[in-house]
């Protein structure tokens, strides 16, 4: 019998596969481990209580761990795992309210989870953010999750998802968590200070925020243009420090805009900030479910937008873009209007399990654009793909492979013949060559 090869005896792909293996033999573990937390609240369940004992002061007693619908746990019990598990007893307390919560509130996660096609780190999040759901409700995130669960989208878009969800689940809730929020604004110093420096923190709406971002980085562009040659960092701190002297906040922007007026319009020296809200207005067939998402923020309650945002902002209502309508062009610069639509079809870097969202992203001709001869409608839908920089530089310059099949579908090959599919709901490897 061979015996196994150690880790610096490996090839290049030998490794990666051995890899594969461990990432497996995690996610086993992990789900071995959230079975011994459902059979240990099992196990300490409340008929292992003396009631009258219980009534005592400082005494144990039966407490709901997990969300509706679950069964109350001794609560001692938590303490005696975590001990097992080098972790604290409220690591322990969460790990078996999860686990509970998966196999009794999410039971499509649970099944995935099982199946070793999900991670238990992916589907405790949900469990934990969905505790305080009814359990119906629960179950309507459970649907909408359960596909990209899998990690075929990275932890950030993940979260975001699951956000969305939980504001379809339970609209009335998010607007009331929604209000209470706007309640708590404020503008302070940090308590902390460390060799001399200290903070300010703002909490406000993420609209007061973007125009406030706006107009320092508006501030630290002008240092700039005066000959300021600090990094920008230091010039926005600059710029606040101006923004606290109004005076010498307008002197600066008029001199800069070369207006001599006594009355500084403001609104023409800020500068103006576009904040992107997509929203479904609904059908009859298949009514809107009240979520919108904001670029750069996440998705909140239609009511968020008209109550907050719309007081505080002029609104345009865009009509949906039609993608398939955009005709291809022969230059290599690609036009405003498809970089639109590349945007509203791939929100996010195409590259496998990218999570950029931004659209700060380079378009990348799928198939590289030829400059001579120039082949006609190069630049077209169909042959786009958003990248950040360095993937851009990966697909140009490395030993990658990318064909897009399909507007919007992209097939990627590694250096080791490994294929991964991107689409519109993340990234999925392919077990047969494709």
């Amino acid at each position: 019998m061979e015996a196994a090869r150690s880790i610096e005896e490996m090839s290049g792909s030998e490794l990666l596969d051995h890899v594969d293996d461990l990432a497996t033999a995690q996610r086993r573990c992990e789900l071995q481990i959230l079975r011994a937390a459902v059979q240990h609240a099992v196990i300490n369940n409340p008929d292992t209580l003396d009631p009258q004992l219980a009534q005592l002061p400082g005494r144990e007693r039966a407490r709901r761990f997990g969300g509706v619908g679950t069964e109350a746990v001794a609560e001692f019990a938590s303490a005696e795992l975590g001990a097992r598990l080098g972790v604290s007893s409220w690591s322990a307390h969460s790990l078996m309210a999860d686990a509970f919560d998966l196999v009794i509130r999410l039971p499509l996660l649970w099944a995935r989870v099982e199946a070793l096609e999900v991670e238990a780190s992916y589907a405790r999040y949900v469990a934990r953010r969905t505790r305080d759901l009814a359990i119906e409700q629960a179950g309507q995130v459970d649907e909408r999750v359960v596909e990209s669960a899998d990690g075929r989208i990275p932890w950030s878009r993940f979260e975001e998802l699951v956000a969305g969800a939980i504001v379809a689940a339970d609209r009335w809730s998010a607007m009331r968590r929604e209000d209470e929020a706007a309640k708590r604004q404020f503008a302070k110093p940090t308590r902390s200070t460390e060799n001399g420096m200290r903070g300010f923190f703002i909490r406000a709406p993420f609209a007061v925020i973007a125009r406030f971002d706006a107009t320092v980085q508006h501030i630290a562009d002008v240092l700039a243009a005066q000959g300021d040659t600090d990094d920008n960092d230091h010039r926005r701190v600059k710029a606040i420090v101006i923004l606290s002297n109004p005076v010498a906040a307008v002197e600066l922007l008029a001199n800069h805009r070369q207006d001599s007026s006594q009355d500084v319009d403001w609104s023409k020296l800020l500068p103006a900030v576009t904040i992107l809200v997509h929203m479904y207005l609904g059908t009859a067939e298949a009514p809107s479910e009240g979520v919108a998402r904001v670029e750069g923020v996440g998705p909140v309650t239609d009511a968020f937008v008209a109550r907050h945002l719309a007081r505080a902002a002029t609104v345009t209502v865009q009509p949906v873009l039609d993608l398939a309508g955009q005709a291809p062009v022969d230059s290599y610069e690609i036009p405003d209007v498809h970089r639109w639509a590349v945007h509203v079809m791939c929100p996010a870097d195409v590259f496998p399990f990218a999570p950029n969202t931004s659209r700060d992203k380079q378009i990348d001709h799928t198939v590289p654009y030829q400059h001579s001869p120039p082949g006609a409608g190069q630049s077209r839908i169909g042959n786009y793909g958003p990248m950040t920089f360095f993937h851009h530089r990966v697909k140009t310059h490395g030993s990658w492979q990318v064909r897009q099949p399909y507007p919007g579908i992209y097939i990627w090959r590694d250096p080791y013949g490994v294929y991964y599919l991107v689409d519109h709901t993340g990234t999925r490897r392919l077990r047969t060559a494709a």
